[in-house]
């Protein structure tokens, strides 16, 4: 493939809010690209990877929208479950309705409706989850704090956290969790309880993969070439491990682990080429800093 087709290729999929930027920030991305390309054109893994950074840029604006639509649903959910800690009421002593209330907000608060969230749940300004809006609730009693510290400061205003639950490995192996917390406020502004949500790494990764999956299906009807789905996984990181999506081969989430992505990435944007099973692969990763410092997300991709 030529260096111009592989730079458009990867812009038309950039997204456009992007574009828009002024000239001189996107300039160096745009080089970077342009510069990648020439050394890609006749190696198969590093086209691949090449491809991959045009990937996890349209991820990276994708987990930015999700976080966003917690950092605005979460505190305007908060103000609606008010009720719950108004004249001093101890919303632990009536358990149903605060599964109430919390489906209640999760359907009326749009950006709460339409979040990637697996739970809502209330917990006391302690820490203790008092109840969350899943039918089995597992969380019930747990100690927050203990897994998260991070949202002790939830008491003063909005937060997030990554850990992970107890129990928390699945078929996969074993998992992450990121949280966001605000308080519930009672009439006089002092925390009465707190607001929380969140989900695993695993199933964010997922989200994206599919995410990442429409999007080049889009691409390849708008191609007038004989393009091919390529291969590829989509993980997130953090300091902990690295946590791909359901079904990703244990082989290719090790061969991402041995790239030290942490470290790798503590400049910026990284991207590099990796053989499995006498594949060649092409990877590119990059940070979410709205997540948490060292969390980031990573696209392994080989070319058919």
């Amino acid at each position: 493939m030529q260096p111009l087709s592989i730079v458009l290729r990867i812009l038309s999929g950039y997204p456009m809010t992007a574009l828009r930027r002024p000239p001189w920030r996107l300039a160096p991305f745009l080089l970077w690209i342009a510069a990648a390309a020439l050394c890609a054109c006749n190696d198969p893994a590093k086209e691949s990877a090449t491809k991959a950074l045009g990937d996890v840029a349209f991820l990276g604006a994708l987990v930015d929208k999700d976080t966003g639509e917690i950092e605005r649903g979460l505190p305007e959910g908060a103000k609606r479950l008010g009720t719950l800690v108004s004249a001093g009421a101890d919303p632990a002593k009536d358990v149903p309705a605060v599964r109430r209330a919390l489906l209640r907000v999760r359907r009326d608060v749009m950006d709460l409706a339409i979040a990637k969230s697996t739970f809502f749940a209330l917990a006391g300004v302690d820490g203790i989850a008092i109840r969350n809006d899943l039918e089995e609730d597992v969380m019930a009693g747990q100690n927050l704090f203990a897994i998260f510290p991070a949202l002790t400061r939830a008491k003063e205003g909005y937060v997030t956290a990554t850990g992970a639950f107890p129990n928390g490995s699945g078929k996969s192996g074993p998992d992450e969790d990121w949280v966001a917390a605000t308080p519930v406020r009672r009439e006089d502004g002092t925390p009465g309880a707190l607001f929380v949500t969140g989900w695993t790494y695993r199933y964010f990764a997922r989200h994206l993969q599919e995410s990442l999956k429409d999007r080049l299906v889009e691409e390849a009807k708008r191609s007038a070439s004989d393009w091919k789905m390529p291969v590829f996984y989509v993980a997130l990181f953090d300091r902990s491990g690295v946590y791909s999506a359901p079904l990703t081969p244990q082989v290719d989430e090790a061969a991402l682990v041995a790239q030290n992505l942490v470290a790798k990435t503590a400049g910026g944007t990284a991207q590099g080429t990796v053989t499995i099973t006498d594949r060649a692969f092409g990877w590119a990763a990059t940070r979410m800093p709205r997540w948490a410092p060292d969390t980031g997300i990573v696209v392994l991709r080989s070319e058919l």
